[in-house]
């Protein structure tokens, strides 16, 4: 599954579909449940490159805070900007025990530094709703100099075959495309960004930009079983789903369910955390 979350959030002329990535606060509560959240190593790699020697950082799409706590527990104080007004009231729940997050309200292309410069900008599963022709100014605009960027997603995939092919008759069924289970270990590789040939790996965008330098791309991978409750509650916190019709929802979701507990209640799948880092030339 590209970029950790169903599809690219692209239309096809590479505008960012607005509808799609403002349906995760409908299941605010349920998105925070049920979501995987990213390798433990993670953040330490992240400031360990980065170096922000205590200034803040700003986090794009803070969601309900999966990477906002874990730089937070390390004593990064976080700016978060997350669009939904429901998904930041989970956010200020989850973060209120760190006294140096603070968090905006807002879409990352209205948000202004005024005149604040950061040491480091992070995204996790979120760089892809970002609209493609602003989003490399807007990061420098708010990275002081040396400062780095850190985009990150967390895709997964099935490590039977046979439950993959069951569940890909599901989605053939019902027009589903790039979910979750869309594909088996072995299309991944082993080298960060490649997700089944999928597009949305930011390396070569930064590379032609060239106001970046020091790129860098690291890859997490552990194993992670979902008993049939929790993938079904992580399937219906995905935009690709929460777009479908109520009905039809429901009734993808059944026949998954039927799948997966047909081979032993539940699904076995490999997840990934890959990390891409750069910072401003």
């Amino acid at each position: 599954m590209p970029i950790g979350e169903a599809g690219t959030g692209m239309t096809v002329r590479g505008q960012v579909d607005m509808a799609r990535s403002r349906v995760f606060g409908e299941v605010a509560e349920l998105y925070d449940a049920a979501r995987p959240g990213y390798a433990d190593a993670l953040a330490a790699e992240v400031l360990a490159y980065a170096d922000p020697g205590g200034r803040t950082a700003v986090e794009v799409g803070a969601g309900t805070g999966k990477a906002t706590v874990a730089f937070a527990a390390l004593g990064t104080p976080v700016v978060c900007i997350e669009p939904d007004p429901r998904m930041a009231e989970v956010l200020r729940r989850n973060t209120a025990r760190y006294p140096g997050v603070r968090v905006h309200s807002g879409a990352f292309e209205d948000w202004r530094p005024g005149g604040r410069r950061f040491g480091l900008l992070f995204a996790a599963t979120s760089w892809h709703w970002v609209d493609p022709e602003r989003r490399r100014d807007l990061v420098r605009d708010a990275l002081a100099p040396g400062g780095s960027v850190a985009l990150f997603w967390n895709p997964q995939a099935v490590r039977d075959a046979r439950v993959h092919a069951a569940l890909a008759e599901v989605d053939r069924r019902h027009g589903i495309d790039r979910s979750p289970h869309a594909e088996l270990v072995s299309a991944y590789g082993d080298v960060p960004g490649n997700w089944a040939g999928q597009p949305g790996w930011p390396e070569e965008e930064f590379r032609r930009d060239g106001r970046f330098t020091g790129l860098r791309a690291v890859r997490y991978r552990q194993e992670r079983h979902y008993d049939t409750g929790r993938y079904l509650a992580y399937l219906a916190s995905i935009s690709r789903y929460r777009v479908l019709p109520d009905d039809r929802r429901e009734q993808v979701l059944t026949e998954t369910a039927q799948v997966l507990d047909a081979h032993g209640g539940g699904i076995e799948m490999e997840h990934f955390s890959d990390l891409f880092l750069a910072r401003v030339a």
